[in-house]
């Protein structure tokens, strides 16, 4: 996001949650292992879906996921989902804007969701990604 965008728009705000960080480049093969957060890395769950935990803690019943996936225009993009745990295996939720998902994880762990936003700025910013709107 523009300096302008980040006086205008702040995690929790209500229109952040129609933000959706668009990759310049696909996740693949070769440079999945570009895209860390922390010791987390991403892994392909199917093709062309690439996650890795933003916040996963053992003793925290709440957890999100990075989704890195291909919309239906062909773009790819960032987008989070909540994970459940059922019987010792966590299974992922329905997918969330960029700004959705920033905005449940500022809900639970506001240090953590400035974190992961910083993470996503510094792609931004190494002009690997571009932010936009979305609108339905």
């Amino acid at each position: 996001m523009s300096e302008d965008d980040k006086a205008a728009l702040k995690l929790g705000d209500s229109k952040f949650a129609e933000m959706m960080l668009f990759l310049k480049t696909p996740i693949n093969q070769q440079n999945h292992r570009d895209y860390k957060f922390g010791d987390s890395e991403l892994r392909e769950l199917q093709g062309g879906i690439w996650a890795m935990p933003a916040y996963l803690e053992d003793d925290d019943p709440y957890s999100l996921f990075f989704l890195f996936t291909t919309i239906d225009s062909g773009e790819m993009v960032v987008a989070f989902a909540e994970g459940t745990r059922q019987d010792k295996q966590l299974k992922l939720g329905q997918p969330l804007t960029t700004g959705a998902g920033l905005n449940s994880l500022f809900a639970q762990q506001e240090k953590r969701a400035q974190r992961v936003l910083k993470f996503l700025n510094d792609i931004s910013r190494a002009d690997e990604a571009e932010w936009h709107q979305i609108v339905d």
